[in-house]
């Protein structure tokens, strides 16, 4: 399992998954490991579609989300990893 701290540098959606937007966020399907994940706020959804176009997670999060709430994305973005949904660089 990865920490919060052991987050790679980079990270982008897998091409495998499909986004798919619901009124709570969004629903994720791997298409490879037949996994469904929620994304509960449209934040995250926008971060995990963005990440691929900042250099570093950090600053992806510096540019999209409030500083109070880094900590929590940063666990948010640990899971997806481990979930496969995202994948690191």
């Amino acid at each position: 399992m990865t920490s919060t701290a052991a987050l790679p540098a980079r990270l982008s959606l897998s091409d495998q998954v499909s986004l798919r937007d619901e009124s709570f966020g969004a629903l994720a399907y791997h298409h490879g490991n037949r996994r469904l994940v929620f994304l509960k706020t449209p934040l995250l959804v926008d971060v995990v579609r963005q990440l691929d176009e900042y250099p570093n997670v950090d600053d992806a999060l510096a540019a999209l989300v409030a500083p109070a709430q880094h900590a929590s994305y940063r666990a948010a973005l640990a899971s997806l990893l481990n979930s496969e949904i995202l994948c690191g660089h």
